[in-house]
């Protein structure tokens, strides 16, 4: 099994940024995919960001696509999203999940495809 647990989250000005983390543990493999992703009260899970261990390849949401970016740090079993120009939009808690296995773009976008899940981590932008 795979473990998750997010931090970094908090409250942060309209145009502020925020770097979240993810630490990761169990059995994990390079062609696994990680993702970020968010959900507001009452509303589906939204995807924000994926990135594969071995580091091919990374993919976000239309709607954080160049201002968010997300990275990897093999060595301390970490992944990071950093969040930068946020809006009041992007409040949300967020999300780290693990999918096994090697996949296409349109795999790592949708939450169903996830077996392991952090707890969250709460993301509020004032305006």
């Amino acid at each position: 099994q795979v473990q998750l647990v997010e931090s970094g989250g908090g409250l942060v000005q309209a145009g502020g940024s925020l770097r979240l983390s993810c630490a990761y543990s169990g059995r994990t493999h390079r062609d696994d995919g990680m993702g970020w992703f968010r959900q507001a009260p009452g509303q589906e899970r939204e995807f924000v960001a994926a990135i594969r261990l071995s580091g091919a390849g990374t993919w976000y949401g239309d709607y954080v696509e160049g201002r968010f970016a997300i990275s990897r740090d093999n060595a301390k079993n970490m992944i990071f999203l950093q969040m930068n120009s946020l809006q009041p939009e992007d409040t949300a808690t967020y999300y780290c999940g693990h999918r096994q296995g090697r996949a296409i773009s349109a795999i790592l976008r949708d939450p169903r495809q996830y077996t392991h899940w952090g707890q969250g981590t709460q993301v509020t932008v004032s305006s």
